[in-house]
């Protein structure tokens, strides 16, 4: 029977597999995304694989980010993937002077010259091919709908690549002031090129020959055009392999291939044995920690849900409003919120609602609905804006008064309690910690680059799984294993959440699990704390 270097590369979105000869040429290969199910597409592709060879013996190496416990399970060593990309181009390009490979959720620029200089992302998959999904999901379209779109482009905007939910601000008001389509998608793609040089290059200059990898630069040519446009690259050094999808794949095998010469075990097994284990679904070592749950039973939740009730603020009907009423609005970075008060600072109205990236209009429709409650003999006295949009409402608006965000919020709080030390505010795409010392502002925190654990994450999260964010909620309150999905990149988070759900993890699991993140970010990431008591002993959320 004949005997191949099989390559097996499984990502965090794709799984990859290649069959190479001894002379390293190409028997067999194919890529393919693997929602989640990765045993079971890796067995589709060795069926796949098995038709074209018939019985064969297979030399195996894997790699990639969901590589190592399926290796352990299939005795099949592991190798590292930039490594294995570095083996590839060594081979067959070896005047490679810089890599850059992108992937489902990881981005690499591997340096030749001088040494080896690898470098990978590490908190942040902004950049990569999951954030362009995210993107072209709020397009209406898919990654091939993008660069199709790209390639009639006219105009480039800036636009944030660090983190999807920051994108997702920015790219909302051109949608709503007619950008194109085109400029759009092309903006996005020179996002994640300013991304992958400032975020990996670091100021190292990209020279020389350049090699394209990975399958967003194989998928989407426009892609590879916006970074030789913006690293400026000749031709005869732009360096784009016909397998440029499948190298990390193709390393692993050939660095099989070298693990037997050197007279490791790299023992040749039968294609048939790896397809009867993928068949039967290989046993993995799980490595996504389980949590307490929430409430331990329903009166654990009745007793938390008696003791929130009381912070109340006190109402009263509109139609029996009178005199002066006093209007806020809080112009956020996703939503826009109204507030109408008495004399006596009674809620008699309130409005709350997504702004879809255009704030005024949101408020007009607001105030629209407030002129047609509002009562014969009551009046608006005076009103004021504060959040993201504070100024541009007060202009719109003719608005008497304009406040930061931080003040309106320790104002109300202490309305409520008097001897608030701390609020804690958690928005659309920001989080904030407000410290009062002498009921005023002592020291204000808030969350820099990254938004994993804000509202706009949470209503993405939770549309992805097919839930409203307030279903989704829901879903938390009593799961018995909630799923620990740390507290970093959103992008890296659904990738616990993928592993989760291979564990077998319901939905109410996964929700609990972000409950404890959200706050678990606000905690460690923003607030830095240490310990709880330093918070403060009257805290308002």
């Amino acid at each position: 029977m004949d005997t191949y270097l099989a390559g097996i590369d499984v990502g965090s979105t794709t799984v990859k597999l290649v069959l190479l000869n001894a002379d390293g040429s190409m028997a067999f290969s194919a890529y393919r995304r693997h929602r989640a199910h990765t045993q079971e597409t890796l067995s589709e592709l060795f069926e796949e694989a098995y038709q074209q060879t018939g019985p064969c013996y297979l030399r195996a190496g894997i790699t990639g980010s969901g590589a190592i416990n399926l290796g352990k399970a299939l005795k099949i060593d592991f190798k590292q993937e930039v490594v294995a990309v570095a083996a590839a181009l060594k081979l067959f390009y070896p005047r490679t002077d810089v890599a850059i490979e992108l992937g489902g959720e990881d981005a690499k620029i591997i340096y030749f010259k001088g040494g080896l200089d690898e470098r990978m992302n590490g908190v942040c998959a902004g950049g990569t091919g999951a954030f362009i999904d995210q993107m072209a999901a709020l397009l209406k379209t898919d990654a091939a709908g993008l660069n199709e779109a790209a390639a009639s482009m006219k105009e480039l905007y800036p636009i944030a690549a660090r983190c999807g939910v920051f994108a997702k601000t920015d790219i909302q008001p051109l949608i709503n002031e007619g950008a194109s389509r085109a400029d759009l998608a092309a903006s996005i793609f020179q996002a994640v090129v300013n991304q992958t040089i400032s975020g990996l290059a670091q100021g190292k200059p990209i020279r020389g020959n350049v090699a394209f990898l990975g399958g967003p630069l194989h998928f989407l040519p426009e892609l590879k055009k916006a970074f030789i446009r913006t690293l400026h690259l000749k031709d005869e050094e732009i360096i784009d392999p016909e397998n440029a999808h499948l190298y990390a794949a193709v390393g692993a095998a050939l660095m099989a291939a070298e693990a037997e010469k050197e007279a490791e075990e790299t023992p040749a097994v039968p294609m048939e044995e790896l397809m009867k284990l993928l068949t039967k679904g290989v046993k993995l070592q799980f490595e996504i920690k389980r949590l307490d749950p929430l409430f331990t039973d329903e009166a654990d939740y009745r007793t938390f849900r008696e003791r929130h009730d009381r912070a109340v603020v006190e109402k009263a009907e509109i139609r029996d409003a009178k005199g002066p009423c006093f209007l806020g609005i809080d112009a956020g970075s996703t939503t826009t919120k109204l507030a109408l008060l008495s004399e006596e600072g009674k809620l008699l109205w309130s409005f709350y609602a997504n702004n879809q990236g255009d704030p005024v209009k949101t408020a007009k429709q607001a105030i629209k609905e407030l002129a047609g409650k509002l009562p014969e003999g009551a009046y608006i006295g005076r009103a004021a804006s504060t959040g993201y949009g504070e100024a541009l409402l007060k202009a719109a608006f003719r608005l008497d008064d304009g406040e930061v965000e931080t003040v309106a919020h320790t104002r109300a709080a202490e309305f409520f309690d008097p001897e608030t030390d701390c609020v804690l505010d958690i928005g659309g795409q920001d989080m904030k910690c407000i410290r009062l010392k002498h009921h005023t502002v002592d020291t204000v925190l808030l969350n820099e680059a990254c938004s994993s654990g804000c509202g706009s994450f949470i209503e993405n999260f939770a549309s992805s799984l097919g839930f409203s964010a307030e279903a989704f909620a829901k879903e938390a309150l009593f799961a018995a294993h909630p799923v620990d999905l740390g507290t970093r990149c959103t992008v890296f988070m659904n990738s616990n959440v993928k592993q989760a759900q291979k564990e077998g993890a319901p939905v109410s699991d996964i929700s609990a699990g972000l409950a404890y993140s959200v706050i678990k970010n606000a905690l460690y990431k923003v607030i830095k704390l240490t310990d709880a008591k330093a918070l403060g002993s009257h805290i308002v959320v």
